[in-house]
């Protein structure tokens, strides 16, 4: 009868025992609580095993069980994994096409979505990769009021990346 754990217990055992109704009924055997959850027709579930005396409930066991699932269920629904978005540019873009990615970033920031902005180099641009670094660092300033950086831009490779945590102030 006894659920969670079935730690062994004689028959003159002490435990504390709450009701069905949530209310302490007091110390009593344990054949005198088995009885009382038998008569009330429901489990006798031991509630807290280190606890000394340990404590008992009366309840109906299958619906605590069900009750526990559907929480735990409702919680699974309400941690969304955050997503990273990629926004990348070259060395040599032009202005627009700048000001069209940086507005995707923002978008991106907005929507509370994590951000990677990567800077791409091909054959000789990795010549000047300070052009490449200071195109970096203006993306920095342009979204710094929509996120932040976590971290200094890497350069790994051919390209120099960068991600941003959006601001607290955003709605999700």
């Amino acid at each position: 009868m006894l659920k969670p754990g079935d730690r062994a217990f004689t028959e003159d055992t002490e435990i504390r025992l709450v009701g069905a109704d949530g209310e302490l009924v007091g110390m009593v055997s344990y054949t005198q609580a088995r009885a009382m959850a038998v008569e009330a027709a429901l489990d006798l579930v031991l509630v807290a095993e280190k606890a000394t005396p340990p404590v008992c409930r009366i309840m109906d066991f299958g619906k605590l069980q069900y009750e526990q699932k559907r929480n735990l269920r409702s919680q699974k629904k309400s941690n969304h994994a955050q997503k990273v978005k990629e926004v990348k540019f070259r060395v040599n873009i032009d202005k627009h096409d700048y000001e069209y990615k940086i507005h995707h970033a923002v978008e991106f920031l907005s929507k509370g979505h994590k951000l990677k902005a990567t800077l791409m180099f091909r054959g000789r641009e990795m010549a000047h990769k300070e052009i490449g670094f200071e195109l970096i660092e203006q993306v920095v300033k342009d979204l710094e009021e929509h996120g932040t950086a976590d971290a200094k831009p890497k350069l790994m490779g051919r390209n120099i990346s960068l991600t941003f945590t959006p601001t607290k102030g955003v709605k999700h």
